[in-house]
Order: C-alpha cells, then sequence, then structure tokens
C-alpha cells in the first residue's frame, strides 16, 4: 500500500470523526474560531495534504479524542525494511522545530530505560524507527529522510567523535 493510501484512509478517519461530531468544514473553522480553516481540513479528509504528529494531536484536542482514535485500523503503512539510526542527541533537543518534539520525546524515553545518559548520541533501533515513523504517517526512509533535513543523525561515527578534538 502507498503512502498516499494511507493518508486517504487517514483522512477518510477524520471526516468520520468530524460527522459523527455533527460539524460540517465550515463548523470546525466556526467552532475553532478560525483556527482550523475548512479548506485545510478538507485537504486533509480528501488525503491531498499531509498533517503533521503535533497538527494530528492539536486536531484529536479540537475533537475531544484520544489521538489513536484519528489514525485509521488496520491500514498498515508500507512495508519498509527499518535499519537502526544515530541520533545526534544536542542537535535534536536543541532544534527548534516542534516537528521533532516527538523524536526527542522517543529519544528520552529510550535514555531513561536504557539508563544511558552519555549526551551525545543514541542508537534509535529497527522496530523504533519504525514505530516512529508510523506516528509521523511516512516510512522509515521518509522518516531519516525528514531528520537527515532537520541534521540531527550521525552518519559516521568517527567523524563525529573526531569533531572532539578540533
Amino acid at each position: 500500500m502507498a503512502t498516499s493510501d494511507y493518508a486517504k484512509a487517514l483522512g477518510n478517519r477524520l471526516r468520520d470523526i468530524r460527522m459523527q461530531q455533527g460539524l460540517s468544514l465550515q463548523g470546525v473553522e466556526d467552532k475553532s474560531g478560525g483556527k482550523w480553516k475548512a479548506v485545510v481540513i478538507g485537504s486533509y479528509e480528501r488525503g491531498d495534504r499531509s498533517i503533521t504528529v503535533s497538527r494530528l494531536a492539536e486536531l484529536a484536542d479540537f475533537y475531544r479524542i484520544p489521538v489513536s482514535e484519528l489514525l485509521p485500523e488496520g491500514v498498515p503503512l508500507p512495508v519498509e525494511q527499518a535499519e537502526k539510526i544515530v541520533l545526534n542527541l544536542e542537535a535534536l533537543y536543541d532544534h527548534p522545530d516542534p516537528e521533532l518534539e516527538h523524536v526527542a520525546k522517543l529519544a528520552r524515553s529510550i535514555q531513561q530505560r536504557r539508563g544511558d545518559y552519555n549526551g551525545r548520541i543514541l542508537s534509535i533501533r529497527a522496530d523504533d524507527l519504525y514505530t516512529l515513523a508510523v506516528v509521523y504517517s511516512t516510512t522509515p526512509s521518509g522518516l531519516i529522510e525528514k531528520l537527515e533535513d532537520f541534521g540531527v543523525l550521525v552518519h559516521d561515527l568517527q567523524a563525529f567523535f573526531a569533531s572532539d578534538g578540533e
């Protein structure tokens, strides 16, 4: 199943929830005081526009339901093999973009479970990467690309640690 199919399934779920609450697209805009524009909600529902995890959480709050209720059941993202990645924790925790909030939250949780507080890097296992990709409604490679764009991945550990001596 293609990612766009998942976006459409998510959109159908968003539409179902909105309609269960007796709201039109314009009703959502009116009830939210303009925070949620009818045209934007409509594009999410059609699967024409991707929704970030943070916006999905805000929409769940608006509808007063758990985020998990917005996710389509039984509609898997495309199956893709994931590999472990290494995060630059300093870059991640200092990054100002709120879209990284869920990655940072997962990293902190893993550090706590592992008792690993070296503070510099953290390896994320393939299963955790796959789960995080689902949260972001993407594939593991799509998430890796996004993390690369944010500059929080470490590809060469030797070079990373060699930069300490400069």
